[in-house]
Order: structure tokens, then C-alpha cells, then sequence
């Protein structure tokens, strides 16, 4: 029953139940079936994750949103729940927490989370002296005592925002105490989490390198008891091998989740209802694309009869002109202009080669005796003007005419 219930909760939900786990998981010690229940959970938030697409390899920190930051950190969770649970194998414990550590770590590198000098002192090949290492160590500790620092501050500010804005309420109107609760804090959340990211990278780097340590003793301490033993050493040892070969298939599958997506879901409506917890994940969805209806579709539907059914059915219009024709009805009828275009020069060019043309053209004496009239008609226009000049009509209405 407590399965079913997990499965119906939506990813807000899961993931604060997973972050209640961890928290309490890290200031105190609790029991065992706790921090399995804290490690389906993460488990189930990470299939939820893939499945809705949330985050992609060619995003940045900038492209993801205030309220999806939050789970940059399940892997992370995930990996500390993991070390914790108490287990005979302790050695693959200790590899399935490196792997989720690992691939927090290369994730937040994609998204341009991790600092520069994690990546320089890791592109390096790491520390090479003990001076190096202890430089290593003084730098991750103060980033990690900054980002504490700034947590407590971000928490105090908004304790003392809320001690304010009820100290307010008790003094003001309602309608100013509505006005003021609606202030957007978006700003200090995304500060808060890209801070907790930080301090969670910090923690991870030191928790991986105290499990590499841990892996190495155990695994020496296998290989003594194997090498003291006769008769089980090569059964032992093909186990061993068997093992580390499964552990590496596992992670490249893990890991293969990012370098290659799952299949997005592609109807948004589906993605926010699983968000939200109204679906689940396995239920298959069908996205169809629906035509677009502006205005109530019962008006739109019909032909309007009155003058206000008209005004009902033209409300919500859209604010761009809408395509009166398909891309083929436009290219049809570009190609029908050029056939006309076409046959117009034809006929333009079958005229001018013609002899009639050619004839029309070719200056005679017609032309000649046109232009000798016209050259008289201009003479006697300009006689004309010089016998009356401008203006001599209108001498005699002039009082001294």
C-alpha cells in the first residue's frame, strides 16, 4: 500500500520527503527502513526526471529554472543515503554511492556549477604533493564555510522579512496586507539553491574521496584473506572480477541517461499533470494536434444568426494575421504568375521580331511631315505670345487701365 502511495505522489512531494530523510539522516542517526524509504524515493525522483526531460546536457545553469534547481540534488541525496545503508557487501555499497557522487559531480560540471578550481586540480590529475593537497583542502573548506555562511543569512533575512510583514499585518488594512505578502522573492530562492548546490558539491568531492579511500582498504583486505585461503582463491576471484564488471555496466547505464536522453514526453499538459501529481509516468498519453479555436466554441462551431453572437465569436482573436492559403496553394499560384509572365514575353518578343514592328519603327516621310507641323504650330504659339503677353487681359479691370 505505502508503494502505490509513492507512486501516486508527484515529484514536489517525493522530493521533499526525500529531503526531510536526508536532513534528518545528517544531524542524527535513524533507522535503516528510513533511509531505504529515503533512497526509493530519490530513485523514483530520478525516473521522474528522466522521463519528463528536465534538464538537458546542452543547458547551463542559467537555462533551468528557480524551480527545478532543487533537483540537481537528488543524485546527490542519493549518494549520501546510499553510503549509509547498512549492507554484508560493503564494497558495492561503496561503488553504486561513488557512482551517484560521480555523476552529481559531471552533471553540475555540464551545467557550469562546479568551480574553476575543482576542474583545474582535477584536469591536472589531482594533487601530486602533500602541499597541493593540503591547498586543495583549505580552498573547498572555506568555499564550503561561505556557503554556510551564506545560507544562515538568506534564513535569517527571511525570518526577519516574515516577522515584519506580520508585524504589518496587525497594523494595516487588509488591503494593504494582501499588497505586501505579494512580494516576489524569486531572486533570494535561486540565490538559495545555487548556494545549497554549491555547498552540496563541496561535500561531495570530500565524501568521494573518503570513499575511494574506504574501497581501497576493503579491497585490500579482501585480497589478504583471499591470498590466505587455498582452495577458494580462484572461485573468490572470478566473483570479484564478475562484480566489478556488473558495477561498470550499471554505471555506463546510469550514466547513459544523460549523454542520451530517454523519449521526452511531447504533450506539455501530460508533463505538468505528472509534475503536479495528477499522472504517472508509465501512463501512456497521446498528444494530438488540436486545431486552433479562438472565441467560445460553440460560436465559433456555427455561423452566427445575430449581431452579438457575431461580437462573441470574434473575442479572443489572435494578435498576427492567420494564413489564408497552404504552403502548396502558394506555391500553385507563384508558379501560375510565372506561366503568365512567361507567355507575356513570349507574345512581347514574337512582336518585335515581326516585320510589322520592324516597319513601325523604321523613320519615313510621315514622320518627316509631322515633324514640320509641329514645328509651325510651335511658331505660331510663340507669335501668339509675343502679341499677348501675360497678364494684358486684365489691364482694363485695373482702376488705371
Amino acid at each position: 500500500m505505502g508503494e502505490m502511495k509513492m507512486e501516486e505522489l508527484s515529484l514536489p512531494a517525493l522530493f521533499e520527503q526525500a529531503r526531510k530523510i536526508h536532513l534528518a539522516a545528517s544531524e542524527s542517526t535513524v533507522d535503516q527502513e528510513t533511509l531505504k524509504k529515503g533512497c526509493e524515493n530519490l530513485a523514483q525522483c530520478e525516473e521522474m526526471m528522466s522521463k519528463l526531460g528536465l534538464f538537458s546536457t546542452n543547458e547551463t545553469k542559467d537555462d533551468i529554472s528557480t524551480t527545478n534547481l532543487k533537483y540537481l540534488l537528488v543524485l546527490f541525496y542519493l549518494g549520501e543515503l546510499t553510503e549509509k545503508v547498512a549492507q554484508d557487501d560493503r564494497i558495492q555499497v561503496l561503488k553504486v554511492s561513488q557512482a551517484k557522487l560521480k555523476e552529481f559531480i559531471s552533471f553540475c560540471e555540464a551545467m557550469e556549477l562546479v568551480p574553476e578550481e575543482e576542474l583545474q586540480m582535477s584536469s591536472s590529475g589531482g594533487a601530486n604533493s602533500f602541499a597541493d593537497l593540503r591547498a586543495k583542502k583549505v580552498a573547498r573548506f572555506r568555499r564550503q564555510k561561505a556557503a554556510e555562511a551564506k545560507l544562515l543569512e538568506i534564513k535569517e533575512r527571511k525570518e526577519r522579512r516574515g516577522r515584519s510583514t506580520r508585524a504589518a499585518a496587525i497594523s494595516t488594512p487588509v488591503e494593504t496586507r494582501e499588497e505586501d505578502l505579494l512580494d516576489d522573492d524569486g531572486e533570494e530562492e535561486r540565490e538559495a539553491w545555487l548556494t545549497t548546490i554549491s555547498l552540496a558539491l563541496c561535500k561531495a568531492f570530500d565524501l568521494l574521496e573518503m570513499l575511494k579511500k574506504e574501497e581501497e582498504m576493503l579491497s585490500a583486505i579482501n585480497e589478504k584473506k583471499l591470498q590466505e585461503g587455498d582452495g577458494e582463491v580462484s572461485p573468490a576471484i572470478l566473483d570479484e572480477r564478475a562484480k566489478k564488471a556488473e558495477a561498470w555496466h550499471r554505471d555506463a547505464a546510469s550514466r547513459a541517461r544523460f549523454t542520451k536522453p530517454a523519449a521526452p514526453i511531447t504533450c506539455a499538459t501530460f508533463a505538468q499533470d505528472v509534475i503536479e501529481g495528477r499522472k504517472r509516468v508509465s501512463d501512456a498519453h497521446e498528444h494530438k494536434h488540436q486545431p486552433m479555436i479562438f472565441g467560445p466554441a460553440s460560436l465559433v462551431a456555427k455561423n452566427p444568426t445575430s449581431e452579438r453572437e457575431r461580437l462573441a465569436a470574434q473575442v479572443f482573436q489572435p494578435h498576427y494575421r492567420l494564413p489564408t492559403m497552404s504552403i502548396e496553394e502558394a506555391g500553385l499560384k507563384e508558379m501560375e504568375i510565372m506561366n503568365k509572365w512567361q507567355e507575356r514575353n513570349a507574345k512581347l518578343m514574337e512582336e518585335a521580331n515581326s516585320s510589322w514592328y520592324k516597319d513601325k519603327l523604321r523613320p519615313g516621310e510621315d514622320e518627316e511631315e509631322d515633324d514640320d507641323a509641329a514645328q509651325e504650330k510651335a511658331r505660331q504659339w510663340d507669335d501668339w505670345k509675343d502679341d499677348n503677353p501675360r497678364g494684358a487681359g486684365n489691364k482694363k479691370l485695373t482702376p488705371c487701365g
